[in-house]
């Protein structure tokens, strides 16, 4: 029996929760983008070495297309990673701390990473406005750059509703420390994920055997 599902709710997670359910289809649908990218660019990868090889004709632009597409991988997983609380963690402290302590060190935690991300939002932005405006291209095939570089700043945006929503479930579980989790990460620990990594080694090799 998940015994989440039986702790008390905070006036305010009613409606995080319904915001947590509106952002989250669209966090995955930039990952799966992302994931897309990745996988076009190992394509185009392999038709660039086959064609330099056998037929002496390489993809156009084939460097250019490499560095612009980067930044699709490099961002639109962001605020996906996030939400499962998948970004490499220190947890030294916190791994010491709980309840109304550990919810307000990761709230102030969540604070500085929305001033962070707000001024890369600034900055990215005005770096994607001087390439429109300038007319920046690649040197090669001269593929103009501001739509990959417009991806950055949208991408922090939709990082930092992320984060703001993180905020707002960690401030109800400081006022409520036994409420149920909402717009939070769970973080296993170093045991859960020992424990998660054994069910999965013997039920593999429960499967294996049954065939």
């Amino acid at each position: 029996m998940n015994t989440d599902l039986q702790r008390p709710t905070t006036p305010s997670q009613p409606l995080v929760g319904r915001l947590d359910r509106l952002l989250a289809p669209i966090e995955t649908a930039l990952d799966l983008i992302a994931a897309i990218f990745i996988f076009s660019l190992m394509l185009v990868g392999v038709v660039q070495i086959v064609g330099r090889k056998l037929f002496d004709a390489p993809v156009f632009g084939y460097i250019d297309i490499v560095e612009l597409s980067m930044t699709t991988f490099a961002f639109l997983g962001v605020a996906y990673c996030q939400r499962l609380g998948g970004h490499v963690r220190m947890e030294m402290l916190l791994s010491h701390l709980r309840g109304r302590t550990l919810w307000m060190v990761e709230a102030v935690a969540t604070v500085v990473g929305l001033i962070i991300v707000a001024v890369l939002v600034y900055y990215g932005y005005d770096h994607f406005m001087r390439a429109y405006e300038y007319g920046d291209s690649t040197i090669d095939a001269e593929y103009p750059l501001w739509p990959s570089k417009l991806l950055v700043p949208f991408a922090f945006s939709v990082l930092w509703l992320r984060l703001a929503l993180q905020l707002a479930g960690y401030l109800s579980l400081v006022g409520q420390p036994d409420a149920r989790p909402v717009a939070v990460p769970h973080i296993e620990s170093i045991e859960e994920i020992a424990r998660k990594e054994i069910d999965e080694a013997l039920g593999g090799e429960d499967g294996s055997a049954r065939q």
